[in-house]
């Protein structure tokens, strides 16, 4: 293992886009829904429901937080909905199922989503046995990443030391928080988002293949 990685008995993975490539577009599938659930709540036309919801992400976090905010919406029928999608696209990455396996101490999902979704998304990568717990939504509060709450509230659930736990996620701003708190952070740079180094210091690792950046980790000496 990584020397420097050493000390870590934490792993904290984000679910979407991070277990799996950005290019099966998973959330692609759960935005249209969005949309249409925003649309029927309001009586908006789609493209202004569009809007609106994207709003809603920008100023809340997800579109949930903000359609609790300002629409009183019931986060367990808002999530069933949107989450009731086909998952044919996803498949097993056998060298990141081996290299979590591998990895040493507590592993843990950390996700905006909730936990049955996160478990159907789990089974179908292969990935069912390989967690803890799963840090949902729920458990949240419905204070989302990136909110400060949403990171102690994970860290106080499962007593974990920051300084010796990391911290993965595909979406850059989700790990200033985490680095923060003290975490070890590492960016799953799926192209999405534009971060100079010159404005990354919250980032301590960064690629673009969670497997064979763990296989690489694992292996160094």
């Amino acid at each position: 293992m990584n020397p420097s990685l050493a000390h870590i008995d934490a792993w904290i993975f984000d679910l979407d886009n991070t277990l799996y490539p950005a290019s099966c577009d998973l959330f692609g599938l759960i935005d249209r829904r969005m949309t249409d659930y925003v649309a029927r709540i309001t009586g908006l036309p789609r493209e202004e429901a569009y809007r609106l919801q994207k709003g809603y992400f920008r100023e809340h976090g997800t579109t949930l937080s903000g359609l609790i905010a300002e629409h009183g919406v019931d986060p367990h029928h808002f999530l069933e909905d949107v989450h009731a999608i086909e998952m044919d696209v996803l498949q097993e990455d056998r060298r990141l199922i081996e290299a979590i396996a591998r990895l040493p101490g507590r592993k843990l999902i950390f996700t905006n989503g909730d936990a049955p979704y996160a478990r159907r998304v789990l089974a179908r990568v292969g990935l069912s046995e390989s967690f803890e717990a799963i840090h949902d939504i729920h458990a949240m509060a419905y204070e989302p990443k990136p909110a400060a709450a949403a990171y102690a509230s994970m860290v106080q659930a499962f007593r974990i030391d920051p300084a010796r736990a990391l911290f993965a996620d595909d979406m850059a701003r989700n790990l200033k928080p985490a680095k923060t708190l003290g975490l070890t952070t590492l960016w799953i740079d799926n192209g999405s988002e534009q971060v100079g180094e010159d404005s990354a210091d919250h980032i301590d690792y960064r690629t673009a293949d969670l497997g064979h950046w763990l296989h690489h980790m694992l292996e160094d000496q």
